[in-house]
């Protein structure tokens, strides 16, 4: 199942054997890189799921059917704008793509009739071999009656569906498992049971989801007594699990013993008991743990409003109300609305209290009012904006990972247990590189405001699902043992989406940096929509050069509200034209420009306004492209902006598949280097890889490998490789070598002089031509996503897009300038 747009290839490896030198490189390329059909999810989960469907637990305390989300008006992302999202070009969010070529008859016959008889009966023969032969093994179902739609309350199995589709995508992104979402308009628990409990042939797993308590309770356990795979219910238990992990790192910090510390839990829907009974399993005394629900504490004989399992967790207490029980308290969990915990309530706890408010989208007490009620509290909630985020994202495609990758029968206590530990662990440990660039380089480290794992850490996927296959395999429920754990660990670590991935990182550092970005044409839909989507995302002020009517009509047809941090600057009547206009003619009057022409470019070309705009300070970064030729977008912005001082304007591509990033060089400026400018564009290309993260591995690419066979540009590549040795450049390189030896480990190895330590991830093209048709290749044959290309060593940020670009790659580009790519 595939959540992209996309077009997958089969394999496409073959290299003819004779070729002109530049068509040997992109023909190399494609067949080194390799692809054969792999999923991968495309660039943004952006807009998939709200906030409140990532982390909802709060949502789903009792008697919050009737309880409307208060914060819906604070919300940055206006109703018409998501329902354009979700209904432009194909409706809703998913789509299926096969995974086995059909492009011939034999492939049919194949996939269909008469080949697909051949997996029916060994299926037939031994059911465990649907594992090996179908999508079960990697396929979950997510799957509600929309009883308890976000915290919205019951609005029927139909209304829950887009909040089905963000879920199944996220299982995507995060663990490339594939999944579908089934809406069954069934309340009554009978019916619902009945119509999940035969579906069992088709999944790996079941993720339950927005079904209302108590009913959820019943339906989950039911349908695990009468299915033999994973039937998991995330609201309660991927809420209970995250929180867990804060909660033991919380009480580290503090210096408590899980056995005597005060537990007070306001919140008695699904997440509230799912809370109760993991702290209870990882080592909570239940008398130490009060439950409150709307009536106030759950005691031992009380009568109105119970059920049993609020019974489960009634104690015998004096306390009768919230407030009474928190005094002396250690730790509030909050799984109930806004406003819940007063700063009187606060102030009767213990010292260095522990507050995990996870109501949505407003948590029971915000950190700001907790910090000046009581310095000394370590708080956690479920916002993003806000640090020790309780975010469902952490547990569900992970756990779920590790459930299938070892055939479980079941996702027990154990399993749970094991997922925590494995998140508290992992927010101990020092973070990578992709987690502190994303803190602008304050690199985050364990404690108060870091209890819990970053969203964006990549080693989630390697930790999480190991650890929860090892205790399945512990407790007796997985089919398949797992022999290699190292193996396995590296295998998950190559699941992940690296376009995502990078794109999140480079997202996280702007919004701790937000810039000014200018969209040059600012009069396009869909840059109205990327400037939007820049705002939105926390990126910083987005600045529009267009007819201020225009771009307000143009906004308006679309369903579109402007927001005060997006600028309409009209070119002609701007303030600063004069100014534009003569620091434009001093750059361009020894070439033939006179005055009156440079104020007219200044006027009325939207790309010199917006370039003298960023050269002058003005702005931070530019982006352009959409309505206009690549080059002649270039030859603009080059009048306006030069090049870094010490630095060659090159143009570089990132190629993000099969689990990696490479940067291809040069795809956009030189059209036939020489030897010296191969050498700057490999200087150029190895700076932008470790802007990124990447250490720089060069390999100077050419139709033959280390002098064979022999040939005029073959010698250029080799000559560049020598002044590379001359400038005693701080990076490996490595060259001449087709691509094939560059990406492909066991062929290079036939190679042992190669100073590359390992596969190459920075490619220079011998000339521009195989560069900019091997990238294109790829992303339309080959299945890669590209990025680019991107416009490198400019004095200012700025980056032009493809022609007819969409607001997503304007977003990203944009993001890209004001990380400070290109300048």
């Amino acid at each position: 199942m595939e959540k992209t747009a996309r077009r997958w290839s089969s394999t496409f490896r073959a290299l003819p054997e004779r070729k002109a030198p530049e068509e040997a490189s992109s023909g190399a390329l494609l067949g080194a890189v390799g692809f054969e059909g792999k999923a991968l999810v495309n660039a943004a989960t952006l807009r998939l799921w709200s906030p409140r469907c990532i982390s909802k637990g709060a949502n789903m305390a009792d008697d919050m059917a009737d309880n409307r989300v208060e914060g819906e008006q604070r919300a940055t992302i206006s109703d018409k704008e998501a329902l354009l999202f979700h209904s432009r070009g194909r409706p809703g969010k998913l789509a299926v793509v096969a995974s086995k070529p059909m492009a011939t008859q034999r492939d049919l016959s194949l996939a269909y009739s008469p080949g697909v008889a051949a997996p029916v009966l060994a299926i037939a023969k031994d059911p465990s071999a649907a594992f090996d032969y179908t999508t079960r093994g990697n396929m979950v179902a997510v799957i509600t009656n929309g009883t308890a739609v976000l915290g919205l309350g019951d609005l029927g199995a139909l209304a829950a569906k887009p909040v089905m589709e963000g879920k199944a995508a996220l299982f995507k992104r995060f663990a490339d498992i594939d999944s579908i979402d089934l809406e069954i308009d069934a309340k009554d628990v009978d019916e619902f049971v009945s119509a999940v409990r035969y579906l069992g042939p088709s999944f790996g797993g079941i993720n339950l989801e927005d079904i209302k308590a108590p009913e959820c309770f019943v339906i989950e356990e039911r349908l695990r007594d009468l299915m033999d795979i994973p039937v998991f219910h995330d609201d309660q238990h991927g809420t209970a699990i995250i929180s867990a992990a804060g909660l033991l790192n919380a009480l580290l910090l503090t210096g408590r013993d899980i056995k005597t510390a005060k537990l007070v839990c306001n919140g008695a829907g699904a997440a509230g008991i799912a809370c109760l009974d993991l702290a209870k399993a990882l080592g909570f005394d239940s008398r130490n743990m009060i439950l409150c629900d709307t009536k106030g504490v759950v005691y031992r004989g009380r009568q109105e409003g119970m059920n049993q399992w609020k019974s489960a967790h009634a104690v015998d207490t004096k306390a009768r109300t919230l407030a009474e029980a928190l005094e002396g308290a250690d730790i509030f969990y909050g799984l109930s609305v806004k406003g819940a915990l007063t700063p009187n309530m606060l102030l009767s706890m213990a010292d260095n209290p522990i507050v995990f408010a996870m109501a949505n989208p407003d948590p029971e007490i915000t950190p700001e009012e907790a910090r000046a009620a009581r310095p000394d509290v370590i708080i956690a909630t479920g916002r993003s904006d806000y640090p020790n985020q309780i975010n469902n994202v952490l547990g569900f495609p992970y756990i779920f990972r590790g459930a299938l990758d070892v055939r479980a029968r079941t996702i027990n206590m154990e399993m749970k247990i094991a997922a925590t530990h494995a998140l508290a662990e992992l927010a101990r440990e020092d973070v990578p590189d992709e987690v502190a660039n994303a803190y602008r380089g304050a690199r985050p480290r364990f404690g108060r405001d870091y209890l819990i794992p970053a969203p964006f850490d990549p080693r989630l996927i390697s930790v999480i699902p190991p650890a929860v296959a090892l205790a399945a395999m512990d407790t007796g429920v997985a089919r398949r043992p797992i022999v290699d754990m190292k193996a396995y660990r590296a295998e998950l670590s190559a699941r992940r989406d690296p376009i995502a991935g990078l794109m999140q990182t480079i997202h996280e550092r702007v919004r701790r940096d937000p810039k000014r970005v200018v969209f040059a044409e600012g009069e396009e839909e869909q840059v109205i929509r990327a400037a939007l989507a820049f705002v939105h995302q926390g990126f910083g002020r987005a600045v529009l050069v267009g007819r201020e009517d225009r771009v307000k009509e143009a906004a308006a047809n679309a369903g579109l509200e402007l927001p005060a941090e997006i600028e309409i600057h009209n070119a002609k009547l701007s303030h600063r034209n004069a100014v534009y206009a003569q620091f434009l003619f001093e750059r361009l009057q020894r070439k033939g420009f006179l005055m009156r022409d440079c104020q007219r470019l200044i006027n009325q070309d939207r790309n010199h306004f917006a370039a003298a705009m960023v050269a002058q300070g003005d702005a931070d970064a530019m982006v352009t492209g959409v309505t206009r030729n690549f080059s002649h977008a270039l030859e603009d912005v080059r009048r306006v902006v030069d090049a870094k001082p010490g630095h060659r304007v090159i143009g570089a591509s990132l190629i993000l598949a099969n689990g990696r990033i490479v940067v291809v060089a040069d795809t956009a400026i030189t059209e036939m280097p020489d030897a010296e400018e191969l050498a700057e564009i490999a200087i150029e290309a190895a700076g932008v890889a470790r802007r990124i993260g990447l250490e720089p591995r060069v390999a100077m690419l050419a139709f033959s490998t280390f002098g064979y066979p022999p040939g005029e540009r073959t010698a250029r590549v080799h000559q560049a490789v020598n002044v590379l040795d001359r400038r005693r450049v701080d990076f490996q390189y490595e060259g001449e070598m087709g691509a094939d030896i560059a990406l492909n480990k066991e062929l290079m190895s036939a190679y042992p002089f190669s100073r590359l330590s390992d596969t190459a991830n920075v490619l220079v093209m011998p000339a521009f031509h195989s560069a900019a048709i091997s990238t294109k290749m790829l992303q339309e044959l080959g299945g890669a996503t590209v990025l680019g290309p991107l416009i490198v060593g400019l004095d200012k940020p700025i980056q032009i897009v493809q022609l007819g670009a969409t607001d997503t790659e304007i977003v990203n580009m944009a993001a890209l300038a004001a990380f400070g790519i290109g300048g």
